[in-house]
């Protein structure tokens, strides 16, 4: 789908500072920043507060003005501007994300409760079968599940510590819990 008129009229206002633009912009946009907040939490595993979702959705909006409305500036029309906005918000909700997971390290008393949240997202139902299965993996396995559903970290740094390419931790990560679904 191409730019409609409509929105590189927006657009064009938005960059001119036209009054009331940045507003309607806002309201145009704001339930989808905010479903793509929400969707990139979930895919996460990250919970958010009603109060941290906003906080997310208003730096998603803030980085749009920052630089002089640097982000629109970037936009070239070879979508329509919600396919690229959805691209750029994902990419700045992950950004924040991340940092909010870094700052809520989780207690290693919590590790259970953890677990039981891998297992919902792997279909499992014990933490006991959890931690059988992955002693059953092989060890880089084991660690990027650990690293990625346990500790929350996110691709880079798993990356980063296993010393492999960030482009690989997700094939690995499937692999991984196909392996592990298929040992059940």
């Amino acid at each position: 789908m191409v730019l409609s008129d409509l929105d590189r009229s927006l657009i064009s206002e938005c960059l001119n500072q036209t009054e009331g633009a940045w507003e309607e912009f806002i309201e145009r946009y704001i339930h989808l920043i905010t479903h793509v907040v929400n969707s990139s939490a979930k895919l996460r595993c990250t919970e958010l507060s009603e109060q941290a979702r906003d906080d997310v959705v208003a730096e998603v909006l803030l980085s749009f003005v920052d630089n002089d409305y640097a982000v629109l500036r970037r936009f070239q029309g070879n979508s329509s501007l919600g396919t690229y906005l959805v691209v750029v918000a994902r990419r700045i909700a992950t950004r924040k994300l991340s940092q909010v997971r870094r700052t809520t390290a989780l207690p290693s008393d919590a590790l259970p409760e953890a677990v039981e949240q891998t297992n919902d997202s792997l279909g499992l139902d014990d933490v006991d079968e959890v931690r059988s299965l992955l002693g059953q993996l092989p060890e880089g396995e084991a660690t990027a599940i650990r690293m990625f559903h346990l500790e929350h970290r996110n691709y880079g740094e798993i990356g980063t510590q296993m010393g492999i390419p960030e482009n690989s931790v997700g094939p690995l990560l499937s692999q991984a819990r196909k392996r592990m679904r298929d040992m059940r």
